[in-house]
């Protein structure tokens, strides 16, 4: 995941992501880069637009917001409601227990 943040760092700057400028991002950090993670990083953001990314991004979290919001209103509605019984047939039941 720090690989990601670092891209996405590099993008927030404005600089290129690559593996030169992503070996720096990590090691300043504290972490220490493993070549592969960078290259795999590098190769699966060539010819993503990433603000185009991040933008779907927003837009579908926004739209979601109000359908979880309502699934979560829905299931406090739907929880099992406690039913009161009166002292009378509380007392009934446990008379049953001792015959």
């Amino acid at each position: 995941m720090e690989y990601v943040y670092a891209a996405m760092l590099l993008h927030s700057a404005g600089k290129e992501i690559n593996e030169e400028a992503m070996h720096a991002v990590l090691n300043a950090a504290g972490i220490k880069p493993d070549e592969s993670q960078i290259k795999a990083v590098i190769s699966a953001l060539k010819g993503v637009d990433i603000d185009k990314v991040i933008s779907e991004a927003q837009v579908a979290s926004v739209a979601q917001a109000p359908q979880a919001q309502a699934q979560a209103e829905n299931k406090k509605e739907s929880a099992p409601k406690e039913e009161k019984k009166a002292p009378e047939e509380a007392a009934a039941g446990l008379s049953s227990l001792f015959g």
